[in-house]
């Protein structure tokens, strides 16, 4: 199953992406839609709102007046937290059990206005922002709702900044141009990146990637999206998890680098990296076959100290290496050095940067990246393993220890 959480401000267009997508063949399950189900009348939930705001939140007929309540909490964040408090619970509970009554290869998409303000970005596969210029959403909320201008900048307050909504999201999709500019993002949403990265999820399967090694400018936002992804693993197994760490080209600020983020995860042994590889799978990052070996560095022969597990990303629309080594292992312990070396010494990450663009050229027409990896292992060999240990003795570089699975933290 591939869950989708879809979010964005007031006034963006989120209804109409949750509308086509459903159209399309998700299964939606819209918060808003339950939170009026959970305060209808003779609910729990009203009584509850009630003994908190008083009868005068109801209307004549004894149901929740909206626009009252609103007008109470829109402009008191602490009395907005108090209904939140009573009603998000109610509506989380509902909605699983709507998602629990979906089909297991279905694509469920859970309309969530405040999905960031609650902080449930870790609960989903995919989460997709519906953005729109704060400027352009004032013009709809006055023009369509019938609001004054300062009642739709009171509602506009009351969520998450625009940035703050943005670097949660995986996808954004501009809502700033007409309905069938949006209309046709969604359509080439759900086919070219929803409905694969479902099946793949379903399949057990890495994402297919074609083509040989296409070195790219660094880019600054691949160190956020490595963060919402160690977000998701670190909630996958957090009994087992020690930590998960941005490693690799990626990770090293100014290096050229394949589009495709490397993430280490920290584990007691490979047998609990064998326990939770089903949880990794069903979170969006099942497990390539067979034992691996990573190649041994700076003349250390033992290959038992060096194997690993590989998962990668079954979305393709995000390339991701997840190397699962055992916590003070040589492979755990080099890929942490080898990336803070080249982040703390110019000249060794211009040196593999230049590496990288011999070995890249010579295997430009290749159908995949393997001549490439193979080829860089004697300047690994050769070079990083030795340059990397002058450097960790020279500046007492030390790796980290962790403190417990779960815990979140690390001991200095």
């Amino acid at each position: 199953m591939l869950k989708i959480g879809l979010t964005g401000g007031i006034a963006s267009g989120k209804s109409m992406v949750a509308a086509r997508l459903k159209e399309l063949g998700a299964v939606l399950v819209d918060a808003d839609a339950i939170a009026r189900d959970v305060v209808a009348p003779g609910t729990p939930g009203l009584a509850a709102v009630v003994r908190a705001f008083g009868a005068d939140i109801l209307d004549a007929e004894g149901r929740l007046d909206r626009p009252r309540l609103g007008a109470v909490v829109f402009g008191d964040p602490e009395r907005r937290a108090e209904l939140n408090g009573i009603v998000h619970p109610l509506v989380r509970r509902q909605a699983a059990a709507v998602i629990a009554a979906a089909p297991a290869d279905a694509v469920v998409v859970q309309d969530i206005p405040l999905l960031v303000e609650t902080g449930q970005q870790s609960s989903f596969h995919l989460v997709v922002v519906v953005d729109a210029a704060a400027e352009v959403r004032l013009q709809r909320m006055v023009k369509h709702r019938n609001m004054t201008e300062e009642e739709a900048r009171s509602r506009m307050a009351a969520q998450a900044a625009r940035d703050v909504r943005l670097a949660a999201a995986d996808v954004v999709l501009d809502n700033s141009g007409t309905p069938e500019d949006l209309r046709g993002e969604v359509d080439r949403l759900w086919q070219d990146r929803l409905v694969p990265y479902a099946m793949n999820i379903s399949n057990a399967t890495v994402a297919a990637r074609n083509g040989g090694p296409v070195l790219a400018p660094h880019d600054p936002d691949w160190r956020r999206q490595a963060g919402l992804l160690m977000d998701r693993l670190r909630a996958a197994a957090p009994d087992e998890v020690l930590a998960v760490e941005h490693i690799g080209s990626t990770a090293v600020p100014g290096l050229d680098a394949k589009d495709v983020i490397d993430l280490q995860m920290a584990v007691t042994d490979l047998e609990a990296a064998d326990r939770m590889a089903p949880l990794l799978g069903a979170a969006g990052f099942p497990a390539w076959p067979g034992i691996l070996l990573d190649s041994p560095i700076a003349g250390r022969p033992d290959p038992a100290a060096w194997s690993k597990r590989l998962h990668g990303n079954a979305d393709p629309g995000r390339p991701v290496n997840l190397h699962v080594r055992v916590a003070g292992s040589p492979g755990w312990r080099f890929a942490l050095g080898f990336r803070d070396w080249l982040t703390a010494d110019p000249a060794a990450r211009d040196a593999y940067a230049a590496e990288k663009r011999r070995v890249a050229a010579l295997h430009a027409s290749d159908s995949s990246t393997s001549g490439y990896a193979q080829e860089k292992e004697a300047w690994f060999m050769e070079t990083a393993g030795p340059g990397m240990e002058r450097w960790a003795a020279s500046s007492g570089w030390q790796p980290p220890s962790y403190a417990s699975a779960g815990s979140g933290r690390l001991d200095t």
